[in-house]
């Protein structure tokens, strides 16, 4: 039996098919279920894939821009088929993502980064390792680093390991592998600035908070949790909420009498505040002609310059929540707080 390879919807990809399923769940859906063979032209008998095939299909998909031109491509389907339309509701909300790396202490990343450096360069160029590499080191930095919390000796460990950061960084520097080497070194150069200064005498130094008498720390916009994943950021929402990696951005219609579709999605750093992307999602929508006569969205998003703007540039309602007040005077519910004024 052949599928209709005409009449069916074009615009089901593999990704919105299977966004509910793990890649497990999905391999097996295309494997035994019907409907998932009509979405995606397959014949009856067909005996479907390996799951890993899922994990290269998103990578190719993060290449570019091409995940955006396939959701304006399905999009566009959906627009023609009368599945969704401009001028309706929708609603926008994040969700964190966790960056598939441990979660490691500063002595542990700083250490952690040295070994990243040193495979990556046995791998392209292990000649320049000859003169640096000795016993010592393939103790320190053979296997993956587990200290923990409460490491042994940890002042001695921060000194030899940023002294051995130091010799390895100006080895290549010397032999010119830092203009041939990977990600991997830049993020180790970028993790021992963030750990790492140089007191008035020029003595290596490690970092502390401003209120000890040191440098103080990075924000954490800047800081690299893992040599693994240098993208990846540490962020907290309140005092429950924390985690490592990235947050992912979604807008779906909502209207009582159509389907929900999705309209637009986008990844940012966990660092990112949620009012930062409200523009942009605005911009992607006015090209895809799907912008919403208003747009809920929770009190992350709602920052006045930018409900300002969606009103004025996009003919758009953004409705949702203000921001509570975080002052002191609030909480204790002592002296005049911000909501006490008001504008004659």
């Amino acid at each position: 039996m052949t599928v209709d390879r005409v009449s069916r919807p074009l615009s089901w990809p593999l990704s919105v098919c299977c966004s509910s399923f793990s890649d497990r769940q999905a391999a097996e859906a295309v494997r035994c279920r019907i409907d998932f063979k009509y979405a995606m032209a397959m014949e009856l008998d067909e005996p479907g894939f390996h799951h890993s095939v899922l994990a290269d299909f998103r990578n190719r998909l993060a290449q570019g821009d091409r995940a955006d031109r396939l959701l304006d491509l399905a999009l566009a389907r959906l627009k023609e088929a009368g599945l969704v339309h401009e001028r309706t509701t929708q609603r926008t909300d994040s969700t964190h993502v966790l960056a598939a790396v441990r979660d490691l202490t500063r002595l542990e990343l700083v250490t952690e980064a040295v070994r990243a450096v040193l495979e990556e360069v046995a791998g392209i160029s292990p000649h320049l390792l000859d003169e640096l590499v000795d016993e010592d080191w393939g103790r320190r930095y053979g296997r993956p680093v587990r200290l923990g919390k409460n490491p042994t000796r940890p002042k001695t460990r921060i000194l030899a390991t940023g002294k051995d950061a130091v010799r390895l960084l100006e080895h290549l520097y010397r032999h010119g592998a830092d203009r041939t080497s990977g990600p991997r070194l830049q993020a180790r150069r970028q993790i021992m600035v963030q750990n790492y200064d140089h007191d008035a005498a020029g003595h290596l130094r490690w970092r502390t908070a401003e209120r000890e008498g040191g440098p103080g720390l990075q924000p954490s916009s800047r800081s690299i949790v893992s040599p693994y994943g240098p993208s990846a950021r540490y962020a907290r929402h309140g005092h429950i909420i924390s985690w490592k990696g990235f947050s992912v951005h979604l807008t779906e219609t909502c209207a009582p009498d159509g389907p929900t579709v999705i309209t637009d999605v986008v990844t940012t750093a966990a660092t990112t505040h949620d009012s930062q992307v409200l523009p942009g999602i605005h911009t992607r929508l006015a090209r895809r002609g799907l912008l919403p006569a208003e747009h809920l969205v929770d009190a992350g998003y709602t920052s006045l310059p930018h409900l300002e703007r969606a009103a004025r540039e996009y003919q758009v309602t953004v409705s949702g929540p203000l921001k509570s007040n975080p002052t002191r005077q609030h909480r204790q519910n002592e002296g005049f707080a911000r909501d006490d004024f008001h504008i004659d």
